[in-house]
C-alpha cells in the first residue's frame, strides 16, 4: 500500500508530511487570492467562477458522474477521444469535466458544448476538496497527465472513489522535484487505483517514486482526430493567404521565442514567404502585436478575418481553438516552447495533419513523442533559431523533401494510435 521500502521513512511520517503540505497551502492562501486578479489583468476569465476554486458550486449535481480532470487546453484536447469513448461505454452517466484555467474551460465548451458539465477543480485544501466530492459524488475520477494532489487523492481514497492517472508523464526534472518529498509522493501515488503512463521512462520514474499499479498505454494525443470543419477552415485561409505563397507556421510560441524567430526569419530567403505566429497563451496576443509593430513588420491579425494583403509579412494568430486550421494552412510547422527551455508543446497535432515539423532543443514535456517523430523522419530537431531558419529555407524550397516528411508524419501518427482503447481497458468501475 505504501510503496517500496527503499524510502527510509516510517509510515507515521506520511500523515505528518501531508499535514505540513496542507499547512503550507494555507500559508500560501493570500498569494492564491492575489494571483487570480493578477492573472486577470491579461485574461479576465480568472475573475469568473472564483468560488469553484474553493469548492462552492452553483450548478446542479444531477449525476451519476464520471469525472475527468484536464488542467488546460492541451490536456482537454487530449482527453477528447477518451471522453467520447467513456460517454459511449457509460450512457447512463454524465461527464464532469474540470479544469484549472479559463482557456481549458473554453476549450471544453468548444469541444463538447452542453454534453458535459464543466467547472473548476478546487485548490487542494481539504475542505474545498470535500465540498467538491460531496457536491458531485463522482463514481470514478480520471486525472490527465501529471496531476498529483495529495489531499484530493487522500479524500477520494477515503470515499472509495476509484481514481486513475491517465496519459501520465513525468519528466526527469519533475521526477527530481518529487524525490525531494519521497514520503508524500509515495503516499499520493499509491492512492491511485491505476496509472496509465505514456512511455516506459515515465512508468519507471513513477514506479521509483512509489506508484504501485502502472501500465504503459501510450499517448492518447495520437488518437485525436483533426476536425473536418477546421481542416476546411485551414484550406479557406490558405486561399486567402494568396496563391502560391509559401507559409511557415510558428505554433504555440512562448515568451521570448517570437523575437528569436523574427531574428532567424530575417535570414530566410524564400520569395513571398508568409509567416504565421500563434502565441501559446491568449494574454500574450497584444505583447506579440507590439513586438511586430516595434520591428516594423507588416502584419495582420487573424481576428480581423480579412484577406491577407500581398505586402503582409506575418499573420498574428490571435484566436483560440483553431490550431488544426493553422496547421492545415501551412507548409512547414515550427513547434513553440522548444527554442527556449519551456519543454516544448505538442507536435502530434501537426503530424496528424501531415505537416513537416521543426523543433528546438527543449522538448522534455514531449520527450518520447519528439524522439520518435525525429526517428520516423516526421520532425527535424535544431539547436537554435539560426539553424531553424536554414532548415525552414531548405524545406520551403524543396517540395520533394517536404512531401516525404509529410508522409512520414502521417505514418508516424498512424503507428502510435490506440492508447485510448488501452486506457479504457484499465478503467474498471
Amino acid at each position: 500500500m505504501h510503496g517500496r521500502s527503499h524510502f527510509p521513512f516510517p509510515v507515521s511520517y506520511l500523515p505528518v508530511m501531508r499535514f505540513l503540505y496542507t499547512l503550507l497551502l494555507y500559508l500560501l492562501l493570500p498569494y492564491a487570492l492575489l494571483r487570480l486578479p493578477w492573472r486577470a489583468r491579461r485574461q479576465r476569465g480568472y475573475l469568473e467562477h472564483v468560488g469553484e476554486r474553493f469548492g462552492y458550486y452553483a450548478q446542479s449535481a444531477d449525476g451519476p458522474f464520471i469525472w475527468v480532470h484536464a488542467v488546460s487546453v492541451g490536456e482537454t484536447r487530449a482527453a477528447e477521444p477518451l471522453i467520447r469513448a467513456l460517454t459511449a461505454r457509460h450512457p447512463r452517466h454524465r461527464i464532469l469535466l474540470t479544469h484549472m484555467t479559463p482557456t481549458g474551460r473554453e476549450t471544453g465548451e468548444t469541444l463538447f458544448g452542453e454534453n458535459v458539465v464543466r467547472c473548476y477543480l478546487p485548490y487542494d485544501y481539504p475542505g474545498a476538496v470535500a465540498r467538491f466530492l460531496r457536491q458531485f459524488q463522482p463514481r470514478a475520477g480520471v486525472l490527465m497527465e501529471t496531476e498529483i494532489w495529495p489531499n484530493l487523492i487522500h479524500a477520494c481514497r477515503g470515499r472509495d472513489i476509484p481514481l486513475y492517472l491517465v496519459n501520465a508523464r513525468l519528466s526527469e526534472k519533475s521526477y527530481s522535484g518529487y524525490r525531494r518529498f519521497p514520503g508524500l509522493a509515495r503516499e499520493s501515488l499509491a492512492g491511485f487505483t491505476a496509472i496509465a503512463a505514456q512511455g516506459a521512462d515515465d512508468a519507471q520514474r513513477l514506479t521509483d517514486l512509489g506508484a504501485t499499479s502502472v501500465r504503459v498505454t501510450g499517448n492518447v494525443k495520437f488518437d485525436v482526430t483533426p476536425p473536418p470543419a477546421q481542416l476546411e477552415l485551414g484550406r479557406e485561409w490558405r486561399r486567402d493567404f494568396g496563391a502560391g505563397r509559401p507559409v511557415l507556421l510558428a505554433a504555440s510560441t512562448r515568451e521570448g521565442e517570437e523575437a528569436l524567430l523574427l531574428d532567424g526569419l530575417a535570414r530566410v530567403d524564400v520569395p513571398g514567404l508568409l509567416t504565421v505566429i500563434v502565441p501559446r497563451h491568449p494574454q500574450r496576443f497584444e505583447e506579440v502585436a507590439d513586438l511586430l509593430a516595434a520591428r516594423g513588420v507588416h502584419y495582420q491579425r487573424r481576428s480581423e478575418n480579412a484577406t491577407i494583403a500581398a505586402g503582409t509579412q506575418v499573420v498574428l494568430g490571435d484566436s483560440m481553438g483553431e490550431m488544426f486550421a493553422y496547421y492545415a494552412a501551412c507548409d512547414v510547422a515550427i513547434i513553440g516552447g522548444s527554442l527556449l527551455p519551456f519543454g516544448g508543446q505538442n507536435l502530434i497535432e501537426a503530424c496528424a495533419v501531415g505537416k513537416p515539423v521543426l523543433i528546438g532543443p527543449s522538448t522534455y514535456n514531449f520527450s518520447e513523442a519528439a524522439e520518435l517523430a525525429v526517428r520516423a523522419g516526421a520532425a527535424i530537431r535544431v539547436p537554435d533559431a539560426a539553424t531553424l531558419a536554414k532548415e525552414a529555407t531548405r524545406l520551403l524550397r524543396d517540395a520533394d523533401a517536404t512531401q516525404r516528411m509529410a508522409q512520414a508524419a502521417l505514418a508516424f501518427c498512424a503507428e502510435h494510435r490506440g492508447a485510448s482503447e488501452k486506457v479504457l481497458q484499465l478503467l474498471e468501475f
